[in-house]
């Protein structure tokens, strides 16, 4: 990781399908701070096979909160791996103010401190569009969506080549309105929380990924890259 962002503690919260994970891959990718998806973790353990996975299974595929002991315990061993010790950027993670308060404790526990908290605001009408619409290529994990971001070859990953797609099975419009309603009701109280804190920042999501990137560049005064 470069040097001049050594000590970047960045929390990415807004509601499903409001570019979070977009947004953190293109950091990770251009200033090598580490991105750590708690859906994507869970969505791991779930697929594994485990007798934690198959309970994890369920909760997802309805669009359900995770307990907060399971959240938080895989969050702060992966905080505690070596890549972390400079820097990273928290995708879906806090959910709730219960884990709001444990990232604070393990946070002073390990001598780190938050640098903001990005709150990406996206209309409602336009998330759905977006989930509706995305998928991501097998191989490789590139995401794309059948409006905004097609493939320059149809069937054909640019990244990587692959030709085998897939839709997480939770996209679904009943899934998704009921993970907004989580979002509004358990999420949202967060937003106060850090704003209280002088951490929050509002980025607006709409427009390009792009033009988002750029705005999220400018309010963590980041080089261009």
């Amino acid at each position: 990781m470069a040097e001049e962002n050594a000590g970047l503690y960045i929390v990415f919260t807004g509601a499903p399908g409001s570019g979070k994970g977009t947004q953190a891959r293109i950091l990770n990718e251009k200033y090598g701070l580490p991105q750590l998806s708690a859906g994507e973790m869970l969505r791991a353990e779930a697929a594994s096979g485990s007798e934690l996975g198959e309970s994890l299974k369920d909760m997802l595929a309805k669009g359900e909160i995770v307990p907060d002991e399971i959240t938080i315990a895989m969050m702060e061993k992966r905080i505690s791996q070596p890549d972390c010790a400079k820097g990273f950027m928290l995708d879906g993670f806090p959910r709730t103010m219960t884990q709001a308060v444990a990232l604070d404790e393990m946070l002073k526990k390990k001598g780190m401190k938050l640098t903001a908290v990005l709150d990406i605001v996206v209309p409602q009408e336009i998330i759905l569009e977006r989930i509706l619409g995305r998928y991501t290529c097998m191989n490789c994990g590139q995401g794309y969506h059948e409006k905004f971001q097609k493939p320059k070859v149809y069937g054909v990953c640019d990244k990587c080549g692959g030709t085998e797609f897939s839709r997480r099975a939770d996209d679904n419009r009943e899934t998704v309105e009921n993970r907004i309603k989580v979002f509004k009701e358990i999420t949202y109280p967060t937003i106060p929380y850090y704003e209280e804190k002088g951490l929050l920042r509002h980025i607006d999501g709409t427009g390009t990924i792009e033009s988002v990137h750029k705005r999220i560049v400018q309010v963590l005064g980041l080089a261009e890259k």
